[in-house]
């Protein structure tokens, strides 16, 4: 807890959706229209913890709504699925149970989690329902523009909707999972963790804490590729303190920092980092109507406190020596010169090295 209050400096609010997100959400089809809202599932009359297999707490509570209510809740939680997965076409839902509504009691968000699943074959997936966050959702998707995975989401009025993303929590594999790979694996999970903190360092994802993201094996011929991706992104350019956005200063990633130093050299997490800002400048380039568009929509929006501005810029100066971010005046203005510098210089190799 020492290190939260040091490198966190205090409880993060909820910026509202102005109208420029709106319009682009709208534009970009993320924006819908549903018949329930966050607001609307808060109103559980009881619930009660939910445990994982070692009977350790979740930290999730499973609710239980009055029947009146559970009948309505639960038709517009189907429709929402529908919309989620199908465009909204309602023929699946006599198909469809909801299985459990979970409500988180742990970070900012205060998410509800849904389970849906099909009947027929009793195969089910979540979805989630949390309060529409401006910095989340700009967080949502430049993690689609920029990374190597497509996010699925929709936003109406107050209330996000957001797909669950599969995968092994970090915390719980670095626990159980890690100790039992080869050390062919070890290495290669090395190389996914440096791509990985070099992808949310340049895009300012702060708070990537072992638990705030996902490891995904993938099996490919003799072999188990892993991959990580974050799941969490309320803390997109918000905090001042740059180590905020880079993972090896989180205590929870201390092991993961270990083996990439046993197992990589410098001159590999070099060629590593300047492959993943190659491959972000090209998702730039290659997307770049909807890229300028999100960071306009950034520039003219509050995601973050002044000082926190002011606090970044001076660590970003001093760090890279660029003094173009003395002229930015908000959050995304620092976030378009970070991405403008990882542009200008892909395809030099050579460049002066950035994170």
């Amino acid at each position: 807890m020492k290190e939260k209050k040091k490198l966190i400096s205090r409880k993060k609010p909820t910026f509202p959706v102005n109208e420029e997100l709106a319009g682009f959400l709208k534009k970009h089809n993320r924006s819908t229209k549903i018949s329930i809202l966050y607001d609307d599932l808060l109103r559980f009359q009881g619930a009660i913890s939910v445990f994982d297999k070692n009977d350790k707490d979740t930290l999730w509570v499973s609710t239980y709504y009055s029947e009146f209510d559970k009948i309505e809740i639960d038709l517009s939680l189907k429709k929402i699925y529908t919309l989620l997965h199908s465009d909204g076409n309602e023929n699946t839902i006599p198909f469809l149970n909801i299985d459990a509504i979970d409500f988180c009691t742990f970070g900012n968000s205060k998410p509800f989690r849904i389970k849906v699943r099909n009947i027929l074959n009793d195969n089910f997936t979540y979805f989630y329902v949390k309060q529409a966050d401006a910095s989340r959702i700009y967080g949502l998707e430049l993690e689609h523009i920029l990374s190597p995975y497509t996010m699925n989401y929709l936003v109406y009025k107050d209330t996000l909707i957001e797909e669950h993303i599969s995968g092994i929590p970090g915390d719980d594999f670095i626990a159980n999972t890690l100790p039992n790979c080869t050390e062919l694996e070890k290495s290669q999970i090395a190389k996914e963790f440096v791509k990985f903190k070099e992808r949310c360092f340049i895009r300012l994802l702060g708070d990537m804490r072992s638990y705030n993201y996902v490891i995904t094996p993938i099996h490919d011929f003799d072999k188990i590729v892993y991959k990580v991706r974050a799941i969490d992104f309320d803390q997109q350019s918000f905090e001042g303190n740059l180590k905020v956005y880079n993972l090896q200063f989180m205590k929870e990633n201390f092991r993961m920092v270990e083996m990439v130093s046993k197992k990589l050299q410098n001159s590999s997490i070099h060629q590593y980092q300047i492959e993943e800002r190659s491959y972000i400048a090209k998702r730039m380039i290659s997307s770049p109507d909807r890229t300028a568009h999100i960071i306009r929509c950034m520039k003219n929006d509050t995601i973050s406190f002044p000082e926190n501005v002011a606090l970044l810029k001076k660590h970003l100066i001093k760090y890279v020596g660029d003094v173009e971010f003395k002229k930015c005046k908000n959050m995304g203005e620092v976030l378009e010169t970070v991405l403008a510098f990882v542009k200008r210089n892909y395809l030099d190799i050579s460049n002066k090295e950035l994170f």
